[in-house]
Order: structure tokens, then sequence, then C-alpha cells
């Protein structure tokens, strides 16, 4: 016991000898050149390395133990350094090596374990290497894979060496885990009585909220297993971090269905029922409690093939067709039907396909015709700019959930994100080109006015999320989510924002102070344009008779359409459609979905056909200008 309680506190100092004190209440402490440490029974013993205290591990070899008799002993060491590690050699007894927590100096570890015949004591040192080694193992995901894919493959070891006569059970409490091997005979089947038979469930601690309450197997496809290979292995883990690649919630316990030797059960006509017990008050809003199995190939929790109902408010119950790891994951979902899903999911494609389309000739005709365009078509060609990346990147979306790496889903919530924050940001700069054009000064000359404005819409929300990105180690802003459907248990993975916290704080509130601001320059400039309109109709009245006035009022109608369609197409470059979302929030809206949907997927079609009128009309001016100038 005491080399390897020695192995875990020795710190990364180049010390010349290692002194060790134990009491007979089990309080050791170990000092060396510059430090200390001292552990007791309540406190976890992890190894830590430098001045600012970086994790690590050692792993020791050991020739002769006879070196300690007594409650002290001071050893000599020498010590030898490299960038990644440094190596104790305690003369004649021990060589150690600290390794410290990167993934060059952990892989090799884990996959020497996952080659080699490894049982409890393997498992044990697994488990340590994970908790010596938390931030790496939460954050790099090929470190995780590498773990999942060891232990599973200690699991089944343990479960190999297990010695049955006909039938029975042995527990297996693993401090992270619990296993339970069981030994299922054809008797076993057959006094069941049922489709079903029934099993213990691994037991965890007291304190844990979640747990699974029963597990009913299909009898049928356990009677296709040959008797000697009818073992089953039931894994109930204490912590689901390890099973967390998309910021997922996962409100249960996960438990682990696998049989001997890697057969797998699929496609069950009769699905394995499993209950869980979950905490219902973390569930709000719309969000919905949905059984999930992993996807050890995709590394992805998936709906497909299990179904979700309930006994009451805290028991969920699962019915999958195949064995692999299971758990209760909390799910954000837009409570919508599938078949209005389908129909807004077909109109957003079309409309996004069209409209970047169109946004992309918009840039193609501002970029041959830019010599002679004023800004507010410029702003106008900015605006379908980032209109074309965000129809863009949304078009894939759902194909970014599944590729790998991780990273492309995480760069393509976080472009679109980018993008969309563009499109708020142009509009708002639509907004004020627009005050300062019809309200404030006409003609009025700011230096590097459109640099200015460039600065703003492509700067601001470039800020906001190389920020969000920048925090990634503390949390992921970024990734797969999975929606949901209200009568179904499909659900949909795409790439966008992972915490609903920071997609309210950040998008609701940067698009309402907008929204607020464009919707008082649109009622400004509509009330200006009815102004206008009513005295150019009071000066027609004043030289015109009856006759006159009837002359007139088609002229009348003209001006009125053409008014109304000024004022729509403003609506449209300043995004104001976009408040529908407002009239959508809280319930199901359909009307106000399906506008919201076709209006704002077409928006770069309108600001095409605005650019296309506001290009003839400046190049009529310019002819007119001209003609008199002659």
């Amino acid at each position: 016991m005491l080399p390897l309680l020695l192995i875990l506190l020795l710190p990364l100092s180049l010390a010349d000898q290692v002194c060790i004190n134990i009491t007979k209440a089990y309080n050791m402490s170990v000092s060396v050149t510059n430090g200390s440490i001292v552990d007791n029974r309540s406190s976890e013993v992890k190894c830590k390395a430098g001045a600012d205290g970086s994790p690590c591990i050692f792993r020791c070899t050991f020739n002769n133990m006879t070196w300690f008799s007594g409650s002290s002993v001071c050893l000599d060491a020498t010590v030898t350094e490299s960038p990644t590690k440094v190596d104790y050699t305690i003369q004649q007894y021990s060589n150690c090596t600290l390794y410290l927590c990167t993934a060059s100096n952990i892989l090799p570890m884990i996959k020497v374990l996952n080659r080699n015949g490894s049982y409890q004591r393997q498992m044990m040192q697994l488990l340590y290497i994970r908790d010596s080694c938390e931030q790496l193992f939460n954050n790099d995901m090929d470190v995780k894979k590498a773990f999942l894919n060891a232990e599973k493959h200690i699991i089944h070891n343990i479960m190999g060496a297990c010695q049955f006569e006909t039938e029975g059970s042995m527990t297996y409490n693993l401090k992270a885990l619990f296993l339970d091997v069981l030994k299922i005979s054809v008797a076993g089947l057959n006094s069941s009585g049922t489709s079903w038979i029934r099993v213990e469930v691994p037991q965890l601690l007291p304190q844990t909220e979640s747990s699974v309450s029963e597990i009913l197997l299909p009898v049928y496809s356990l009677q296709s297993i040959p008797d000697e290979e009818r073992i089953i292995g039931l894994v109930s883990y204490m912590q689901q971090d390890m099973f967390k690649f998309k910021q997922e919630n996962i409100s249960s316990m996960v438990l682990r269905i696998e049989l001997l030797g890697g057969r797998r059960l699929y496609n069950l006509k009769v699905p394995i029922k499993m209950t869980f017990r979950v905490a219902t008050h973390k569930v709000v809003n719309n969000d919905v409690l949905l059984c999930h199995y992993f996807d050890e190939h995709a590394w992805l929790w998936k709906t497909d093939g299990c179904q979700t109902d309930s006994n009451n408010q805290s028991d969920i119950i699962c019915s999958c067709n195949h064995t692999t790891a299971f758990a209760v994951l909390l799910t954000r979902t837009k409570q919508l039907a599938e078949v209005h899903w389908k129909i807004l999911s077909y109109i957003s494609y079309i409309g996004c396909s069209l409209s970047a389309f169109f946004a992309a000739l918009s840039i193609l005709l501002y970029v041959f015709s830019r010599n002679k365009m004023d800004y507010s078509i410029s702003i106008h060609v900015s605006l379908s700019g980032a209109l074309f990346l965000l129809n863009s990147t949304f078009l894939l979306t759902e194909w970014g959930a599944r590729v790998e790496p991780d990273w492309v889903c995480v760069f393509v919530a976080a472009f679109m994100h980018y993008s969309l924050l563009c499109c708020f940001t142009w509009m708002a700069i639509e907004a004020l080109h627009l005050y300062l054009l019809l309200i404030k000064v006409f003609n009025t000359y700011y230096k590097h006015y459109l640099v200015k404005l460039s600065l703003v819409g492509w700067g601001i929300p470039g800020v906001i999320v190389a920020v969000s990105l920048a925090v990634k180690d503390v949390k992921q802003f970024y990734g797969v989510t999975q929606m949901s459907m209200a009568d179904t248990n499909q659900t949909n993975a795409i790439c966008w924002i992972t915490d609903d916290s920071f997609f309210y704080s950040v998008n609701l509130v940067y698009f309402t102070l907008i929204f607020i601001f464009n919707s008082g320059i649109l009622i400004s400039v509509a009330s200006r344009i009815c102004k206008m309109q009513q005295m150019l109709s009071s000066t027609s009245k004043l030289g015109t008779g009856t006759e006159g006035d009837a002359r007139k009022d088609p002229d009348k109608m003209s001006v009125s359409y053409k008014s109304g369609l000024t004022v729509l197409g403003l609506t449209c470059l300043m995004g104001t459609t976009w408040g529908l979302a407002f009239l959508g929030s809280g319930y199901v809206n359909y009307p106000i979905l399906y506008l919201f949907c076709i209006l704002n997927s077409t928006q770069g079609v309108c600001i095409f056909l605005w650019i296309c009128l506001s290009a003839k009309k400046q190049r009529k001016q310019e002819m007119e200008d001209r003609m008199t100038s002659d």
C-alpha cells in the first residue's frame, strides 16, 4: 500500500530525497524539497505537478519492497526531467515516472489496458487515470473514446472470467460503476411464464437521484443463445460525464447491457423494457424526457428503435429493440406535429436555397456595377452577403450533425450564429442609414462611411462568437442539438447552440434591441410617406375641379400603391418580419410559424428585387440628370 501512496503523492520537484511519515490513524505526509502533501482517509489523493498544480499520473515498477519497516523513512532519489515527464529512480527499490495529463501520454496507457487481458485491477487503473486527468477526459474526445473502448473490453473480460455451474450472479463494485454478471439457465427462462424475464438491477448509492427499478429481457431472444454463452452483464454508472460528447443533458443513470463475447441483440420483435426513475423537477418549459441509446460508432445519443412511455411523474419506461448503453435525456422540443415539421422543413430548405441564390446574384450585380452604386445599394448588398452566409450555413446544419470529427458541427453552429448576428446587425444599419437619409439630414457626408459601417456590421458579431468559442474549456456553447416532435419519439439532430441560457441571453436580447430600433424607424418613415402623400393630394385639389378630381383618382391610387410597396420593401430590409417570432413563442401558432418561415426564408429574394429596382431608378435618375445637363 505504501509504495502506491508514495507514487500518488510525489510532486514535480527535482528533489534528491523523499521522506514519508505515517501515523496509526492513517494520516500520511510526504515531504520533498520545496513542498509537502498531507493525505487522510477523508480526501482523495491526486497527483499535482509544478507550482501551478497541473494534474499528472505516476507509474512505477518495484524491485524490492523491504525498505520500509516502521512509520517513517527518507529515501535518496535521482531525478531526470523531460518536457512531458519526470523519471524518479529511488536507489535499489523502484523506478517511477511522472506523466503530465496530455493526450500523447494518456492514450498509450489506455491502449495498453485495452490490449492486455484486463480484469478488476486493470479497471481500477483505468478509473484512476480518468480521475487523475479529469479535465483532459472532459475536453478531449479522442481520449474519451479510447476510455470507453477500454472500459467495455475490460467488462467483457470480467464477464468471461466468471464461472457458473448452471445459473447465478456475481456483483462487482468498481468504484465508479456497478457490474452484475448473470447466468440464466433454460429452466430460468421457462419459469417466467411470460414473454419477459425480470433481472436484478445493479444498485447505486442511496444518495443517487436516479435508478432503474426494473429490467425485462425478452425470453424468445435469450432462448436463441447457447446455454453456456447465456451470460449477461448489467452495468450501472455513478457518473454520466464520459457519455457526454455533445453537451447532452442526461437525466437518468446510464445503464449498459452487454452479452458475453460481444454478442448483440438487435431488431427484437419483443423489446427490452427498462424502467428509469428520474428527477422530474429538472423538466422546464417545453423540454421532454426521451429514451435514448448510445451509438458507439457515431458517438451520439439516438432515439431510433426506442419507445418512451411513463408510469407516473418520475418513472420513464424505455422499450428498445437492441442492447447497448441506455439513458433518459432531457431534450428541447418545439412541440410540433411531425406533419407540420416536415412541411415547415421543406419550406425552409426551398426558401433558403432560393434566398442564397438570389443573394449571390445581388453580390454579383454589385461587383460588376459598383462603380456607379450609391451607399444605400452597398448596404443592401452587405445585408445580402450576410443572408447568403446564413442560408448557406443553414443548409449544412443537419449534415454537420452526422459527420466526424466533432469540430465540424461546432464550426457550422458557430458560423451560422455569426451569420445570424451579422444579418441582425446589417438590418439595424439599414434602419440607421434610412434615418440619416430621410429624417435627420439629407445628403450628409460622413468620412469613411462604408468602412465604419462594415466594421460594425461584420465586427461586432465576430467579437461575440469569438468570445463564445474562447470559453469552450469552461462551457461548450456550440454543437449537436436534438430537436423532437410532439407526437413522435423521433428526433432531428442539427448543429446549433446547445445552451438555452446562452441562446436567450445573446440572441433574444440582441434582436429585441434591434427590433425596437428598426420598428421605430419604420413607423417614422411610414408616417412621413403618408404626410407627403397627403400634401401632394391637397396640392392637386387646389388646382382642379370635380372633373379633375375624377381624373386624378387613378393617379392617387397609383401613388398609394407605390407607397405601400415602399413600406413593405423597407419592412423586408429592416427585418421587422423576424418579429413574428415573438407572436409564436410560448405556444404553437401554426399560421404564424408558416408566415415566419415563408417571409424570412425568402428575404434574400425580396432584397434582390429591391436592389434591381433601386439600380434601375438610379440609372433613370442619372440619365435624366445627363439630359438636363446637356
